[in-house]
């Protein structure tokens, strides 16, 4: 990156990369209360509560409808769009019983074995939209 190119410009080009949601300063404010709720189901007293009752143990944190909405969903795209860290929401569908494998297939429309295979092939191939906005 030259030192004369805007920063802005430059990372408004990670919302370029289709699939992909690039853990940014901007996007980890954004979803600082949704990250900490994650990371409060560590512990078991927590889990217990959110457990007992999502929507009440969601009220006491300072997240947005959205984010609250989503969480409730188990929509893990969108709570990635909305601030989410991948390795904070691991603690959510822990909670749930499932595993990152189970979990991270529910974001691609695959089956557990279909993700696991194309994984084990080698991952997702590189061919294909390159750009969102390009569509290349």
């Amino acid at each position: 990156m030259s030192g004369s190119r805007d920063i802005h410009e430059y990372l408004g080009e990670f919302e370029d990369i289709p699939g992909t949601r690039v853990y940014t300063a901007a996007r980890a404010r954004r979803g600082y209360h949704l990250n900490q709720f994650a990371m409060s189901l560590m512990k078991a007293e927590n889990r217990a509560r959110w457990l007992a009752d999502e929507a009440a143990y969601l009220n006491e944190w300072p997240m947005t409808q959205d984010q609250k909405g989503a969480v409730l969903a188990r929509d893990y795209n969108l709570l990635l769009d909305l601030g989410g860290n991948i390795y904070f929401l691991a603690k959510v569908f822990s909670t749930d019983g499932l595993s990152f494998l189970q979990a991270v297939s529910t974001m691609t429309g695959m089956s557990v074995e279909e993700y696991s295979a194309m994984m084990n092939a080698g991952g997702r191939s590189p061919e294909g939209v390159r750009s969102i906005k390009e569509q290349r």
